[in-house]
């Protein structure tokens, strides 16, 4: 993996966790999440 491709995918993952942490718990609830599982959500593990 090139360095572009990691620096794109990381900006998108930041963005990603970005975008999840401004959801209300009860909107993370929604869709099976909690705050604490944000991360791993993103980044698949």
């Amino acid at each position: 993996m090139n360095i572009r491709k990691k620096i794109r995918n990381y900006v998108e993952s930041r963005r990603a966790m970005q975008e999840l942490q401004s959801l209300s718990d009860h909107a993370l609830s929604d869709i099976g999440i909690s705050r604490a599982q944000i991360r791993s959500a993103v980044l698949g593990r």
